[in-house]
């Protein structure tokens, strides 16, 4: 008996090659799941009982009231070399996408070759010389979707970056505002220090008068003196960090260092209302929240990337071309070629293996990140939110206290000069009075630093369905 062979079909070609991709698939590993442990959730409110879903002003720094402090904010937002050096890294992950576009697309180049010899022939010396100019064409056929995994992580990367770059903007703002908050309040101190100061002058004269007269020691003298000497002491001493604080802010805004112009003080600084936004909103209004989610998204499409190594590579090659022999006036000979290519890994020592094993690392890494993240973002509201009642309530206890301590001071100078206490009891209540009047200026400016991190610790108006369109100086 006869046996007939059949040629195999184009159906029985697929079919096979199904098997082998089917054979090749179940020899990769398993995808593993994130860790549980990097799963968070919301809390369904705060602790201390505070609700709303009103939006933030993308430019909340303007609820302070303080023209000069728009302006620098603004300036920072232009100049300031960290945002500069954020926009660097959106334009370098830009140009990779691009990069990993054009792998998937079809690369034609351009080929020419050229080659002379002389040799010994049958009939004598002879030289030879052809020229071949070619276009070639491949194309990887992306069945498995490994390039277009590979895309999606340039994508992610991208966006990633732009969210990063509008971070480091929020954090610029808020950074501008703290420190010219802070040049306010040491305005705040050297007034007070000066005051005090004209106030012990009048004391030590009449410390010295009353020395002079034979009223009082020379021992209470000697402490007027000396009080004296330690309050003007305290100006020069505010005098330089009011200049590195200018400097400081200069550095911020990205301007060398110099004077700051200020419109205000820090009596006068408004402290605007705060919207807060529910729990679960703040996963979609704060930039580090949302770039620790997109690096997870890329950690995850380039695991599936990898994966898709274990999966056969079908790439398409081409090439048309011309050989010219011996001169350009022959008739050239076309050439052309055309065909493609399947590579499949059939052993690589556990290579492709150990880099799904590192992606996968890498994967719950980014996982972990995003939990840690998280968890501090909501750790920053609850802290701030908890300061915004616990400073007022303080706020009215160091008033009270200076208003007692002032009326305190009177009294102790009406008793020193009618002869019934010593100039100790004067020498006390201006300390504690100068002690109280600083105390209320760092509280104010506690408070001011608090409604800015709460604007910060919130997404100071930052939105994640926009984030890719802000205009200059707005962070969305």
């Amino acid at each position: 008996m006869k046996t007939r062979l059949h040629s195999t079909g184009p159906f029985q070609r697929m079919a096979v090659a199904a098997l082998v991709a089917g054979t090749l698939a179940a020899c990769s590993p398993a995808q593993r799941p994130e860790p549980l442990l990097s799963q968070v959730t919301a809390p369904s409110g705060w602790r201390d009982g505070i609700t709303g879903e009103q939006t933030i002003d993308a430019q909340w720094w303007h609820g302070f009231g303080d023209p000069a402090l728009n302006t620098l904010v603004g300036a920072a937002l232009s100049r300031n070399t960290d945002i500069l050096e954020a926009t660097t890294r959106v334009d370098e992950a830009r140009a990779l996408l691009q990069a990993a576009h054009a792998a998937r697309q079809p690369a034609i180049n351009a080929v020419l070759g050229a080659q002379a010899g002389h040799a010994l022939g049958a009939t004598g010396p002879t030289t030879t010389r052809a020229v071949q100019p070619e276009l070639q064409a491949s194309w990887e056929v992306d069945l498995w979707g490994r390039l277009r995994q590979q895309e999606r992580v340039s994508t992610l990367q991208y966006q990633a970056s732009q969210v990063e770059r509008d971070g480091a903007m929020l954090g610029v703002a808020a950074a501008t505002v703290q420190a010219y908050v802070g040049l306010l309040a040491l305005d705040a101190q050297l007034a007070i220090t000066r005051d005090t100061v004209k106030s012990r002058e009048e004391a030590l004269r009449l410390a010295k008068d009353q020395a002079r007269l034979g009223y009082t020691s020379q021992l209470q003298l000697t402490q007027a003196q000396a009080e004296y000497q330690a309050v003007l002491g305290a100006i020069p001493q505010l005098e330089l960090a009011l200049r590195r604080q200018e400097n400081g802010l200069r550095l911020l805004v990205g301007e060398m260092p110099g004077a700051v112009t200020r419109t205000g003080r820090l009596q006068q600084f408004r402290t605007p209302p705060f919207a807060v936004a529910l729990p679960s909103e703040l996963l979609g209004r704060r930039p580090d929240i949302v770039q620790a989610e997109l690096l997870l998204a890329a950690s995850n499409a380039s695991l599936a990337s990898r994966r898709a190594e274990f999966l056969p590579q079908v790439a398409l090659k081409a090439s048309l071309g011309s050989l010219f022999v011996n001169g350009l006036d022959y008739d050239p000979v076309s050439l052309w070629s055309i065909g493609g290519s399947v590579l499949a890994p059939i052993f690589s020592a556990g290579r492709i293996t150990a880099q799904v094993d590192a992606a996968t690392a890498r994967r719950d890494r980014a996982a972990f990140a995003y939990r840690r993240t998280v968890l501090a973002a909501f750790g920053e509201v609850e802290n701030a939110l908890t300061a915004v009642s616990r400073l007022e309530e303080q706020m009215v206890h160091v008033r009270q206290r200076r208003d007692i301590l002032a009326r305190t001071l009177g009294f102790a100078r009406d008793r020193y000069e009618s002869g019934y206490a010593a100039y100790l009891e004067v020498l006390d209540a201006q300390r504690n009075l100068y002690q109280t009047e600083l105390d209320e200026i760092a509280l104010r400016q506690s408070q001011a630093n608090n409604m800015v991190a709460l604007y910060r610790a919130l997404g100071g108006g930052w939105s994640a369905s926009g984030f890719a369109a802000a205009p200059p100086g707005v962070i969305r």
